[in-house]
């Protein structure tokens, strides 16, 4: 199958174009990238060593992304994957939508034209606000747990967010441009008659993920840990308890691999939860205890100060993917943790080869 990935270079587009190729599956892999994101280029000649055939162009511009070369099915892994993207002054709202929307439809448009599948790598930010925000938790060993004495909202139970949870806003820009492009896949696909496939992802973390805190927070911190870097918990009193899921992009590959065999399924059945779940979920007070372990102990910061958009407990639930696809995660959160480590020592100079500035 002749399978094409949007931000190829990026993190998880490299991840999963490796996966697809080592799967020996007699797959083609094309891919582009725009490389504006530090640290990209870092992966371009491992993927043209391998076989990729790697293309620059703009998501954003319909004219490159039309002139792209035919494929089966397309994999959008480009994204600008920052919540605090469009507000945080280092980028603007309309590029924000201009990268995850608009690009998004262009995406859509070349789909239609060729019959190519679409694949969407959402994320567990389309998901309320509001509603989790108030979420009423207790502290268990250092984390945040729903409060098990507390009404749960409708779709959430121990075991995380379901599909079913509130898409309602707000969401923030982010979330928002997100859930409108799973919206405009999907109906795209019914129109036009092309397959589609929504993946919403929890935090996805490994080696070689670029080096910010709001888009790899694993990563950013074991880096800041074995750095001597200031770290702060920020939020929630400043004690570190709040709680997210952790899963390796390669994971994502097995997923990709039966959906891009699939058959039409009904539109509720396109769309899923894919993370690592309950099992993978760390605070940031239990990965500095982890950090602690590796390196040696060094203070943090505490700052309790709220910022926008900051949830205390976020885990989604995979039972819908294991259901449908018979999938679950493989890589285990302490061997992605160590990954990030090794890859740490390896390249000291991480943090600033991959910052933003």
């Amino acid at each position: 199958m002749r399978i094409l990935i949007s931000g190829v270079c990026g993190f998880v587009g490299s991840a999963l174009a490796r996966e697809l190729l080592a799967a020996g599956r007699g797959h083609t892999v094309a891919g582009f990238d725009n490389f504006i994101r530090p640290g990209s280029e870092t992966n371009r000649a491992e993927l043209k060593a391998l076989g990729v055939r790697l293309f620059h162009a703009d998501l954003r511009a319909a004219s490159d992304v039309d002139s792209l070369p035919e494929a089966d099915f397309v994999i959008d892994a480009a994204a600008n994957p920052s919540v605090l993207a469009g507000v945080d002054g280092q980028t603007s709202s309309r590029q924000l939508v201009e990268h995850n929307l608009n690009g998004t439809i262009n995406l859509l448009e070349y789909c239609k034209v060729r019959k190519a599948g679409f694949i969407l790598l959402s994320t567990s930010r389309v998901y309320a606000i509001e509603p989790l925000a108030a979420l009423k938790v207790s502290v268990v060993s250092d984390a945040f747990v729903p409060d098990p004495s507390s009404a749960l909202p409708a779709g959430l139970t121990a075991a995380g967010l379901g599909e079913s949870f509130s898409t309602g806003a707000p969401l923030s820009l982010y979330g928002a441009t997100k859930l409108a492009s799973e919206a405009m896949a999907l109906e795209y696909g019914e129109t036009f008659g092309f397959p589609v496939f929504v993946n919403r992802c929890g935090v996805l973390a490994g080696a070689g993920q670029f080096g910010r805190a709001d888009q790899g927070i694993f990563a950013y911190w074991i880096n800041s840990w074995m750095q001597r870097r200031p770290l702060k918990y920020l939020g929630f009193g400043g004690h570190g308890h709040q709680v997210r899921d952790c899963l390796h992009p390669r994971d994502l590959a097995p997923l990709l691999e039966k959906q891009l065999a699939a058959g039409r399924m009904s539109a509720a059945d396109r769309l899923c939860n894919v993370s690592g779940g309950s099992a993978s979920s760390m605070s940031l007070k239990q990965l500095s205890t982890w950090c602690t372990q590796r390196f040696g102990a060094r203070e943090v910061t505490q700052d309790g100060s709220p910022r926008p958009f900051d949830i205390p407990w976020i885990v989604l639930d995979p039972a819908k993917a294991k259901r449908l696809w018979d999938w679950q995660p493989a890589t285990p959160t302490p061997v992605i943790l160590e990954e990030i480590a090794l890859h740490g020592e390896k390249h000291p100079g991480w943090l600033d080869l991959s910052a933003p500035f």
